[in-house]
């Protein structure tokens, strides 16, 4: 169940070049931000979440993912780090740590919110968000430009029906995955190559870890059918497919 105050979270749809997606560490994907409450400067909620943005950029360096609460009653923050399954430890720590500034210049005093980066994703909430699987905070991004030269019908047909095949490797993989993360090459003829990754927070089951990179896939479907690359990026999951190679070890 989704609390209250996640449900004021908004959720967007941004058609921008997968290639612009790849940002700096002051550039963001996105951001949301709760306007339900909000906290005081220099109260005990802020001093919780600047607590909580050290701790996340900490636990999260060596492995990854962390999660964790800091105070109490009002003053409690509970959060949530996810770097990209092949970022290295010192850049997983230099994301979150960017995240944590430019949520809070993003999200002024908003008591819940969630920033997006290419290499990692933060999440802060009063409320305890931890094991519920978040299909209301999503957005895509697609590459415009034609899937190919010819612009034959048939061969985009033939492209996205592998982009299809590729997807499902990748959701089978990734749920059964002690890290809920994969990647997924295809070889697609004439000498080109199709990549994938998926990945889910690891707070949530495998079986729920499935269910919602099947909804991504169906948000893949919406946005982005017979387009050269696309991502849909979520609060739990996340997955993409692209014709060059994105990844730290690709």
């Amino acid at each position: 169940m989704h609390s209250p105050a996640s449900s004021t979270l908004y959720l967007l749809c941004s058609a921008l070049f997968i290639h612009a997606a790849l940002t700096t560490a002051v550039d963001p994907l996105h951001a949301a931000c709760s306007t339900s409450k909000n906290y005081t400067s220099h109260g005990a909620f802020s001093n919780s979440l600047h607590q909580m943005m050290f701790l996340l950029a900490t636990k999260a360096a060596p492995i990854g993912f962390a999660l964790g609460s800091v105070g109490h009653g009002d003053s409690r923050v509970n959060g949530l780090a996810l770097c990209r399954g092949d970022v290295r430890s010192s850049a997983c720590a230099a994301c979150i740590r960017s995240a944590g500034a430019r949520v809070r210049d993003l999200c002024p005093r908003n008591n819940e919110a969630i920033i997006w980066f290419d290499e990692c994703m933060l999440r802060y909430s009063d409320t305890e968000f931890f094991g519920d699987v978040d299909y209301d905070h999503s957005f895509s991004l697609f590459d415009p430009r034609n899937t190919f030269n010819t612009g034959n019908v048939s061969d985009a047909k033939a492209f996205y029906g592998k982009v299809e095949f590729l997807l499902e490797r990748l959701k089978n993989k990734t749920y059964i995955s002690p890290l809920l993360f994969a990647n997924q090459e295809l070889e697609i003829g004439e000498s080109r190559n199709l990549y994938g990754v998926a990945q889910c927070t690891k707070d949530i089951s495998g079986g729920d870890c499935k269910k919602c990179l099947e909804a991504a896939i169906n948000k893949l479907r919406g946005c982005c059918r017979g387009q050269r690359g696309g991502r849909v990026v979520g609060g739990s999951c996340n997955m993409r497919y692209q014709l060059y190679p994105f990844l730290d070890d690709a």
